[in-house]
């Protein structure tokens, strides 16, 4: 029996989704500004889209999660992000959940 490709690219992405938030926050330990975290999710194995990244920081900073500041470097305008006091805690108390889900799916799997 084959899997279907498209059923199991939609379910890979619903895996996916939920991850990349936690991949970001704890990118974002260290400064870092659109470009250079793509590039470290990537180098890790995570590569993100554009399209999906700016969005998602955004929404981490709205829900107060990320500080961000603009800042000129090498002659162009960049928008760093960091983590906030608030997203150190969530990335703490997302990181234990994390373990605990991964620890009972390796028992299971």
């Amino acid at each position: 029996m084959s899997v279907d490709p498209d059923l199991f690219e939609s379910m890979r992405l619903e895996l996916r989704r939920g991850s990349l938030v936690l991949a970001v926050l704890a990118c974002l330990r260290t400064e870092r500004y659109g470009y250079t975290l793509r590039q470290a999710l990537a180098a890790d194995g995570l590569e993100m889209e554009e399209s999906t990244l700016y969005p998602l920081l955004r929404r981490l900073e709205s829900q107060g999660l990320l500080d961000s500041e603009w800042r000129e470097e090498e002659k162009r305008k960049k928008r760093f992000y960091v983590l906030s006091a608030a997203g150190t805690e969530m990335l703490a108390a997302l990181a234990a959940e994390w373990r605990g889900i991964n620890a009972s799916l390796d028992k299971i799997l």
